[in-house]
């Protein structure tokens, strides 16, 4: 076969690009392919050589004369589409990092190597657009940062075709670095929002076999974090990501990423309230006419408590249909209003995504329960719970290559699971950077995060004085309500030789503590998911935790007793939150780690061992990606 025709939906550039990485393509009946597939073979993938060029008649063309063409540097694996039925109705071409099969006249060959790979998938793949505020390490403020910049790689490296949209954040600072590999694209948008026509423009970086897209405007163009500075939040954040809302919507149809756009029958994640227009915005201004009527959306809540609400006259702003005002219409009940005459209307993004959205995740299965009750839905809980039967729990991963005792590179010394010996060398280490005395046999007790309400702060800082009464170490690493600092300044000059307070945020000091701690706290009030109970575990630092969200999902409370003596366990999830709770469950851990050495040395590898990666997680999204096809998309 010397030509394979194809018809991939508005292509906007008639030649591939340099490092053009594609996965996904749809078009004519692939006729030309039946031979292949009839053929006595162990698999259905195959790699197409390098050496490629658009004619003029549309067709793709092979070529021995890689001058010609030297878009593609490793080559394409291409692996069959199926319907339900099983019948071949396409092709998904999909990054490979090895060149596999090619002929010495740039043809192509099968490959036998990927029916062996669990990655080389006979499951369905999609092309899937994350859309988010933040996505490490381009920008980044807690875990969304961290789920949107892992998680697409573990979907890609899956098979899937991945795209994240993101605003292309600079500060004038040197954060800025982080963009300097995104090139700027010719596609622009004009999106219709405010009153008035806003032109966006696009950067692009391949990286990890993720497509990373940079939404650029000048609102994204200021000092302070996504959301704001030292004096609050941004006045005009309803409009900085209802832009970033339209732009990725138009991003899979006007961007040739690799010489090909995503196409229509994409499946987006609108990732919390930022991105919670999105599925909105595929029912209201793309489905009428037609466009995105394949497409499927998932909402991912990372944290309930924030959802976009606004006064109900901004309606206007998001440039949609009037008939669509009931979606984001939002009413506070009585008691929420500023005063007697307020009817406490209100439009409110993330319930306009719940309503619209197939599917609805949360970061843990504990967070999906919580959710749909008062305690833990925050206004919400009635319309979650009328979705319950759409909502799925699917906790975190982390990065393992970042975290891991054996190869950190901001650790003094390493360590694993099979030579625990140098992890109290971290520990006084960590203990002389500190100024702490230098005393291994100590426990020591860390605590990382937010200083504020929800962390649980005031918990520990008002128990601190009675169980530094005890013989153990204290750090806390954090920054947040200047009382809070305060607070922690204060104890450091009280408690001298027992506790330490680090006002910021260090990523090199957070590995540090992670490792050299022996028991890490953290009595947040609630979690949706938790990273930093997960690093613990992986660095052999045993967790002591409020039972709530994801906290509750990854925590197993500790049984001395279970497996016939031998115990089970990853640490301790104490209930209800409070100091007294918070100081009893603390000195059980003190206790065990004092006088029960093989005990916690089980607990430390129950922790390690503990499979935390991104591909397990990712394995359950790719389930929830089949049910969303399952029925058709909302069309209001």
């Amino acid at each position: 076969m010397e030509a394979l025709q194809i018809s991939p939906s508005r292509i906007t550039s008639p030649r591939l690009t340099e490092n053009s990485i594609f996965n996904s393509f749809g078009g004519v009946r692939q006729v030309g392919f039946a031979s292949l597939l009839t053929r006595n073979i162990k698999n259905q993938s195959f790699c197409a050589n390098k050496t490629r060029s658009y004619n003029k008649g549309g067709f793709i063309t092979r070529s021995s004369s890689s001058a010609q063409d030297k878009e593609v540097e490793d080559g394409l694996l291409l692996d069959t589409q199926r319907d339900i039925s099983g019948s071949v109705i396409g092709f998904h071409l999909i990054p490979h990092s090895e060149t596999q099969g090619n002929d010495a006249n740039g043809g192509v060959q099968l490959s036998e190597e990927i029916g062996t790979s669990d990655k080389a998938s006979t499951r369905t793949v999609h092309n899937v657009v994350f859309v988010t505020s933040e996505a490490a390490p381009y920008s980044k403020t807690g875990g969304l940062g961290d789920v949107c910049g892992s998680l697409p790689i573990a979907l890609a490296a899956r098979g899937h075709r991945v795209m994240v949209v993101s605003p292309r954040y600079l500060r004038g600072n040197p954060s800025d670095k982080q963009f300097s590999n995104a090139v700027e694209l010719e596609e622009r948008a004009k999106i219709y929002c405010f009153g008035a026509e806003q032109e966006v423009g696009f950067f692009h970086e391949y990286r990890a076999g993720v497509d990373w897209v940079f939404v650029d405007h000048p609102s994204y163009h200021r000092p302070g974090t996504p959301y704001g500075d030292t004096f609050g939040a941004f006045g005009d954040n309803q409009f900085r990501f209802t832009l970033l809302c339209h732009a990725a919507c138009e991003a899979p149809l006007v961007l040739p990423l690799g010489g090909f756009n995503y196409g229509e029958k994409c499946l987006f994640l609108a990732n919390d309230w930022h991105a919670g227009l999105v599925p909105v915005l595929l029912a209201a201004k793309y489905r009428p006419y037609g466009v995105y009527k394949d497409a499927r959306s998932l909402v991912v809540i990372h944290n309930l408590a924030h959802q976009g609400v606004d006064p109900a006259v901004t309606y206007s702003n998001f440039g949609l249909p009037q008939g669509w005002y009931k979606a984001l219409e939002w009413v506070f009940p009585t008691w929420a209003r500023t005063h007697a005459l307020d009817p406490g209307e209100a439009v409110n993004v993330l319930k306009s995504a719940i309503v619209t959205a197939d599917r609805i995740v949360t970061v843990s299965q504990g967070y999906s329960w919580e959710i749909t009750t008062p305690e833990g839905g925050y206004g919400l809980n009635e319309l979650l719970s009328s979705r319950k039967i759409v909502i799925s729990g699917i906790t975190n991963g982390i990065d393992g290559n970042e975290w891991d005792p054996s190869t950190d590179e901001h650790l003094p010394c390493h360590y694993s699971v099979h030579d625990l010996s140098a992890k109290v060398q971290c520990k006084i280490a960590l203990q002389k950077e500190l100024g702490l005395p230098v005393r291994s046999d100590c426990p020591l007790i860390g605590f990382i995060g937010r200083l504020d309400y929800q962390k649980g702060v005031d918990i520990i800082l008002t128990g601190i004085p009675e169980l530094l009464q005890d013989d153990v170490q204290f750090v806390m690493l954090g920054s947040g309500e200047k009382q809070y600092e305060d607070w922690m300044r204060q104890l450091e000059e009280v408690y001298k030789d027992k506790f330490r307070g680090w006002v910021g945020f260090n990523v090199p000091i957070s590995h540090r503590i992670t490792a050299g701690c022996d028991i890490l706290v953290m009595p947040s009030r609630f979690e949706p998911c938790g990273l930093n109970q997960l690093y613990a575990m992986r660095y052999g630092t045993i967790p002591v935790v409020h039972s709530t969200g994801g906290l509750r999902d990854t925590v197993q409370t500790f049984d001395p007793y279970a497996k016939e003596g031998s115990g089970e366990g990853t640490g301790w999830a104490f209930s209800p939150l409070s100091k007294e709770s918070l100081l009893a469950t603390l000195r059980i851990a003190v206790g065990t780690y004092k006088e029960h050495k093989p005990s916690w040395e089980g607990l430390m590898k129950r922790g390690m061992e503990r499979d935390s990666s991104w591909d397990k997680a990712a394995t359950q999204y790719e389930q929830v990606f089949e049910w969303a096809f399952i029925d058709p998309p909302y069309a209001g």
